[in-house]
C-alpha cells in the first residue's frame, strides 16, 4: 500500500480500457477493507467500502476529509450517507470501470481511519 500512497491520480481519457478483473482482484488486496464490486446490469467493476461512526457529525467530518483528498487528487468517489454510516464507491467513469486511480484514492482514504 505504501507504493499507492506515494502515487497521485492522473487524468484518464475516454477510449482507455478499464483494468482487467484479474488485475483488480490483485490490487484490491492492497487496500484493506475495500471490496471488489460488479454492476449486475453493466458488468462494470468498482470498489467499495462502508465506514461506521459514532454519530452523524463524525460521519460528516469524515466525508469532508474524503472530499479534501478527492479534490487534491482530482478523482472523486460516489458517497452515500446514512446517518452514521458512510458508503464509498470508486470507479473511473472515463474508462467505464476501474483504473489505478481508484486504488490510489482508496489507499489515501484508508489513512483517515
Amino acid at each position: 500500500m505504501d507504493n499507492l500512497l506515494q502515487k497521485h491520480c492522473v487524468p484518464c481519457e475516454g477510449g482507455t480500457p478499464p483494468m482487467p478483473k484479474k488485475e483488480a482482484e490483485e490490487m484490491v488486496r492492497q487496500v484493506p477493507g475495500w471490496r471488489l464490486m460488479q454492476d449486475a446490469k453493466k458488468g462494470q467493476l468498482s470498489i467499495g467500502r462502508d465506514f461506521e461512526f459514532k454519530d452523524f457529525k463524525e460521519a460528516m467530518a469524515f466525508v469532508n476529509k474524503v472530499a479534501d483528498i478527492a479534490e487534491g487528487e482530482g478523482h472523486h468517489p460516489d458517497i452515500y450517507i446514512f446517518y452514521n454510516v458512510v458508503k464509498l464507491q470508486l470507479s473511473t467513469h472515463a474508462v467505464s470501470g476501474l483504473s489505478e486511480n481508484d486504488f490510489i484514492l482508496a489507499a489515501k482514504i484508508n489513512t483517515l481511519i
